[in-house]
């Protein structure tokens, strides 16, 4: 077969490996790339295209890729049923029985109004080695709060290291502060909110401190943490609405209340 021929034939092969060429110019130039590579690109044309695409190219599109889906996995939990991840997590535990695994079945037990079986799983974690690890705090903080015990569940928080993860953190501080507010110290709670919102990971922290200032009549400040709420929803993509539909939800209720 005559490449020549071919290429007659179908023109646009040679303008989109024109176009290649100069891209991956750029790319390597921009990029900092061997020297080598502009020869390659600039004199072997086609499969100088092909070389730098499968050498260059294609192994960053495979680790983007890994790490898109490893940021975007707790997003899509998030989105499943509850009592499908229920499900799935007593499947995990019984597979491998863990410290994460034990935890994240109790706290998804406890969101379910089952704080009895919560206790049951997390209780072989509670007088061993684990009983300091943060998430073993956070989830008893999570089991006292349900059971509207806030001096156990501000005992537990005070212990958790905020250091381990931006999560662990958002969700410690907006527990912590909610307990406070539960024992009538208004201004520790006031402080720790505010903590709890800066670098937050969940729209949570600002929701529960807009339900926090209208329970103290400070409605015009309710009204401003809403709003910053609602400019979010708005921009938000429609993967984070769905994972924060929740406090979206509350939010729009709050709104409402506040006028």
């Amino acid at each position: 077969m005559n490449p020549l021929g071919f290429l007659s034939q179908y023109p646009w092969i040679g303008y989109l490996s024109g176009a290649l060429q100069l891209i991956f110019i750029i790319h390597a130039v921009v990029t900092r790339r061997n020297l080598y590579w502009l020869f390659i690109l600039f004199f072997l044309s086609y499969l100088g295209v092909l070389a730098y695409f499968f050498i260059e190219i294609l192994p960053g599109f495979r680790g983007n890729a890994r790490r898109v889906g490893a940021n975007l996995q707790p997003a899509l939990e998030n989105l499943r049923p509850l009592e499908s991840r229920i499900r799935d997590a007593r499947e995990e535990l019984q597979e491998s029985d863990t410290l994460q695994r034990r935890t994240e079945l109790a706290a998804l037990l406890s969101r379910a109004g089952r704080q009895d079986k919560a206790q049951t799983v997390l209780q072989p974690l509670l007088n061993g080695i684990y009983a300091d690890d943060p998430l073993v705090l956070l989830a008893s903080a999570e089991l006292a709060t349900a059971r509207r015990d806030p001096a156990s569940a501000a005992r537990y928080l005070q212990q958790v290291d905020l250091k381990t993860s931006a999560s662990i953190r958002t969700r410690t501080l907006t527990l912590l502060a909610q307990a406070q507010a539960q024992q009538a110290q208004l201004s520790e709670a006031d402080a720790t909110f505010q903590q709890a919102l800066i670098g937050a990971t969940s729209e949570e922290a600002r929701v529960r401190y807009a339900e926090f200032l209208i329970a103290q009549n400070r409605r015009e400040a309710a009204a401003a943490q809403l709003a910053i709420l609602e400019r979010t929803e708005k921009r938000a993509s429609r993967l984070y609405r769905g994972q924060e539909r929740e406090w979206f939800a509350l939010a729009g209720r709050l709104r409402r209340e506040v006028g």
